[in-house]
């Protein structure tokens, strides 16, 4: 399937859709007219006797080195060349595609000054799935993602590296094998490329997604926690919340109500139930995990702003007639958005491992058997997957420190701030993977929980939910060989086939729906 988008207006909703399907992109054709005027002033100021800046001079610190007409192209294929200096392991296939999308669109709003040809290798490639291979450490974030840019723009020019077909190869052996022509970039095209947020970005959606679909996942596997202990739903109450005014918390109560409504386990103690003391993971799961969702739709709004975002340099301003350079490829924004999106990972974590902690614990359980295994002793039960619970959320705390506050300068100090946007957004591969761990292991604890309620039985949701995770994870009985059945749930958390078994609301469910 292809998918056309209109550069400044795609949605979050339309990304996701593209990058969990890996659809070909085209751009609108009215958008083609933009691109070629701001073309046509570009290869005008390149034949001309001034100097400006990205078109017929050195780039950075050698901005003041004037380049002849003549060597034009070959600027701009040094230029590629010379900033391909990623290191570490390749960027998945899926976000290095979300990435070129992203490119696409900042190109498509007429302001970069590349010529079609471009921007048609780029729609080429994405439609006959050559995807250029990008090592996913090396950038700071400014000016732009210059080194996992060059590595996509090389592959474009039939340099460095690609994968086709699942197999990965040199660039220009994968463009042969999809009966595609390698470019050769004119002026500017090549700082048109490279210049710009389009990693950070991508991999901070991703890190967005991911955060949702785990937040989501948090409703329900504290409503599975809070059955099991018998908790009190009491502060779930609508007033409670609307009190306050949080949307997220809001949501978050009403979500978890829903679920928990026609539990027998709640109704057998509904009645001169006293307990309304439990602890925080349970009582306060609207006002933490609430919390954290608003934060992830207020960086949502900041991502979607910055994927429509013209963030290279300098600028061509067609209908003012000029080419001026700026700042637009500071990271600034994404590494804020990737920033609060790790804060909101760990919160979420954080007090879905107490709630584990809670469960396996006798002296806190409610008449839980100690590690919810039904031969103490002789068994550990989920003893340990607990310890494993807590050094991930530990981990995810350290992973948690703001990137944005570390500055260094480059570039001869002609890049004295930069905004460290890219390991930002890329560790929040790591944290969210930690936070399924998490979170599997507590849908694992609270459906064992409620097991040993029998006969009373949960709500139909939570039962639907647990229905689901037995279908990979078998009841625990003694002991057995642990890590694939925590390996399993946490699957099942990212993979959202535990959400999926329930009913959540939009708000809750967020982009990652």
């Amino acid at each position: 399937m292809t998918v056309t988008l209109t550069p400044g207006a795609a949605t979050l909703a339309q990304l996701h859709s593209i990058w969990a399907d890996k659809s070909a992109v085209t751009l609108t054709k009215a958008s083609h007219d933009g691109i070629m005027a701001a073309h046509a002033m570009v290869a005008k100021a390149a034949s001309g006797g001034d100097a400006v800046y990205g078109i017929n001079t050195g780039f950075g610190k050698l901005a003041s080195v004037k380049i002849a007409p003549a060597d034009v192209a070959t600027l701009q294929r040094n230029l590629i060349l010379s900033h391909c200096c990623g290191v570490g392991e390749p960027l998945d296939e899926a976000t290095t595609r979300l990435m070129m999308v992203l490119k696409l669109l900042s190109l498509g709003r007429g302001a970069s000054g590349v010529a079609m040809t471009t921007v048609e290798i780029i729609e080429s490639m994405l439609a006959k799935g050559v995807v250029p291979v990008i090592p996913s450490q090396g950038s700071v974030g400014a000016s732009g993602d210059l080194a996992p840019l060059a590595h996509m723009a090389a592959a474009m020019i039939g340099a460095g590296e690609a994968t086709y077909e699942g197999d990965r190869m040199p660039a220009a052996d994968a463009l042969a094998k999809a009966g595609l022509t390698p470019i050769v970039l004119g002026a500017k095209e090549g700082l048109a490329l490279i210049n710009g947020t389009q990693f950070s970005t991508a991999c901070a959606l991703v890190g967005l997604w991911g955060a949702w679909q785990n937040a989501a996942t948090a409703v329900l596997t504290c409503a599975l926690s809070t059955d099991a202990i018998m908790g009190s739903t009491a502060p779930l109450q609508d007033a409670i919340h609307t009190l306050r005014g949080h949307a997220g918390q809001i949501a978050v109560a009403r979500a978890q109500r829903a679920l928990m409504d026609g539990s027998q386990i709640r109704e057998s103690h509904v009645e001169g139930d006293t307990r309304v003391q439990d602890p925080y993971c349970i009582r306060c799961q609207p006002q933490v995990t609430g919390a954290a969702m608003d934060l992830l739709h207020f960086a949502g709004r900041t991502l979607e702003i910055e994927a429509n975002a013209v963030t290279d340099n300098p600028l061509v301003l067609v209908e003012d007639g000029l080419i001026v350079s700026g700042g637009n490829f500071h990271a600034e924004p994404v590494g804020f958005a990737a920033d609060q999106i790790a804060v909101a990972v760990s919160e979420i974590g954080a007090i879905a491992q107490r709630r584990v902690a809670l469960m396996v614990d006798p002296t806190l359980s409610f008449d839980l058997p100690p590690f919810l295994t039904p031969d103490p002793g002789l068994n550990s039960g989920l003893m340990i997957a607990e310890v494993t619970t807590a050094a991930l959320m530990s981990e995810n705390k350290h992973l948690a420190n703001p990137c944005t506050t570390d500055s260094t300068p480059t570039s001869a100090n002609q890049e004295d701030h930069v905004s460290m946007a890219a390991h930002a957004a890329r560790r929040l591969l790591r944290m969210n993977a930690n936070l399924n761990v998490i979170l599997g292991v507590e849908a694992m604890c609270g459906a064992q929980g409620i097991e040993f309620r029998a006969p009373l039985a949960t709500s139909t949701a939570l039962q639907n939910a647990i229905s689901a995770l037995r279908t990979q994870v078998p009841t625990l009985g003694e002991d057995r060989y642990m890590a694939p059945s925590i390996e399993a749930a946490a699957a099942l958390v990212a993979n959202a086939t535990l959400t999926g078994a329930v009913d959540l609301p939009a708000f809750v469910k967020g982009h990652a729906a």
